[in-house]
């Protein structure tokens, strides 16, 4: 248990910054879903779309700390990948 009074703020501010994390991952996660969810069902324009709105949606999570660079990037492009060969 935190003693000092910056051991106590310090865990209230991890406490609010755990919340907004997990927040974001949360609606970071619910943008990809909907992609999975038109690819799998084959929907180009619905794929398209989703993709759109999910793309800013990660790489702002990156931004934030939420997700590491390289993971929202990684995520990003083979999401691009399996849209493109659905398009072909």
């Amino acid at each position: 248990m935190a003693n000092t009074p910056s051991a106590k703020k310090a865990t209230r501010k991890i406490a609010r910054r755990t919340a907004v994390n997990k927040n974001r991952r949360s609606r970071v996660r619910t943008f990809l879903r909907k992609v999975e969810e038109a690819l799998a069902a084959g929907d180009k324009d619905a794929a398209q779309a989703a993709f759109t709105a999910a793309q800013p949606e990660l790489m702002r999570a990156a931004s934030k700390g939420v997700f590491h660079r390289n993971t929202a990037s990684r995520k990003v492009s083979r999401l691009a990948q399996r849209l493109k060969s659905l398009n072909a």
